[in-house]
């Protein structure tokens, strides 16, 4: 058995791919965004994944590889072309070499060309693969520069992944038109680049005069991308400063209700819900501040800013929406309490007013 998702950066405009043995619930990403990273790993967590690799296709130019915060975070090792240059991968891959996720596995493919560390990671059965930057669809990466070269790219392509079954399905690193998958067999018919009768010489010809500008973020990705992503200024992380609040799949940062009650001193409550529930059975929070949903919006100014605010209800619903509310407002501290009240009690945590 077999998961596969695929996730989208549209900053970088990035996929990131998560695959897993369904068996073994071991997993790995492909090409992982720095700034996804507490989305990805929420995903990992709701999925009861183990991630064991973060793999790069090559050394990015265009974002920051989330690589090194998985390995801190969650231990998953680093994985990534030997020939791409990047310090502290737990594994420099070579051509042939294998990632193996429980009962499946990848094969790095070389494909150099749009830089000399490229990789394509072809599923054990090749019923897919993950191409990177070196064929998109209808298109290919640039090669002007990274060690780029235009003839070894037409090479690669040709050898190494057109080399694949007609039905391969192919998940590249990127698009910016907002296309998901292509095929071996679309590619070679239809690709405007290197399809169909194209030559060599007609694709060195079509990538010398492209005359593309370079990334934005590449004085800021390479040199972070050379460290597999591991921050030049303290470790960072997927939690908040404050406290351990995790970001789920959803984007909500929520916190347990161990760490809330241990921490009432150092935190604003702020229960949602209406005044008839806030004095009702299932109690409140001690010192907890009463702000309906409804009246959330106008009355955000009232809120203190000098201590993280933890929102509550019910059961997590309407104090998921609170927290985006007060984001609007400029609170940065903030995130909901996993569980709402029900949570709460039935872990038989401190509750004024609360029923026998």
């Amino acid at each position: 058995m077999f998961a596969f998702r695929q996730l989208f950066d549209p900053q970088s405009s990035t996929y990131t791919y998560l695959l897993a043995d369904a068996d073994s619930k071991d997993a790995i990403l492909i090409d992982p965004v720095f700034e996804q990273a507490a989305r990805d790993a929420a995903l990992v967590r709701e999925l009861g994944l183990t991630l064991r690799y973060c793999l790069d296709t090559h050394v990015h130019a265009d974002h920051v590889t989330a690589a090194w915060l998985h390995r801190h975070q969650a231990g998953a090792q680093i994985a990534v072309a030997k020939a791409g240059g990047a310090e502290g991968a737990d594994v420099g891959l070579t051509d042939g070499d294998i990632i193996r996720f429980g009962g499946r596995y990848v094969t790095a493919r070389a494909t150099p060309g749009h830089t000399n560390g490229c990789m394509t990671f072809v599923l054990d059965d090749e019923s897919m693969a993950f191409t990177g930057d070196c064929l998109l669809i209808r298109g290919c990466g640039r090669t002007d520069f990274q060690q780029g070269s235009a003839q070894t790219m037409f090479r690669s392509i040709h050898d190494q992944i057109f080399s694949l079954p007609d039905d391969c399905l192919l998940y590249p690193a990127h698009d910016y038109r907002g296309l998901t998958v292509t095929s071996v067999t679309e590619e070679k018919q239809f690709n405007p680049r290197i399809g169909g009768q194209l030559s060599e010489q007609d694709f060195v010809g079509y990538m010398d005069n492209l005359g593309l500008p370079h990334p934005k973020q590449i004085a800021i990705a390479l040199p972070a991308n050379l460290r597999c992503g591991r921050p030049s200024q303290g470790e960072g992380g997927l939690t908040q400063a404050w406290g351990p609040a995790i970001q789920n799949f959803a984007g909500i940062w929520e916190v347990e209700p161990y760490w809330v009650e241990e921490h009432l001193a150092d935190v604003t409550v702020v229960d949602v819900r209406e005044p008839d529930e806030f004095s009702g059975p299932l109690g409140h929070i001690p010192g907890a501040i009463l702000i309906p949903l409804g009246e959330l919006n106008a009355r955000a100014a009232e809120l203190p800013g000098d201590r993280p605010l933890v929102t509550v209800c019910r059961a997590g619903g309407r104090s998921a929406q609170a927290t985006s509310v007060l984001a609007k407002h400029g609170y940065q501290n903030l995130a909901n309490l996993a569980g709402g009240m029900l949570r709460w009690l039935a872990e038989k945590r401190l509750a004024e007013g609360a029923a026998e």
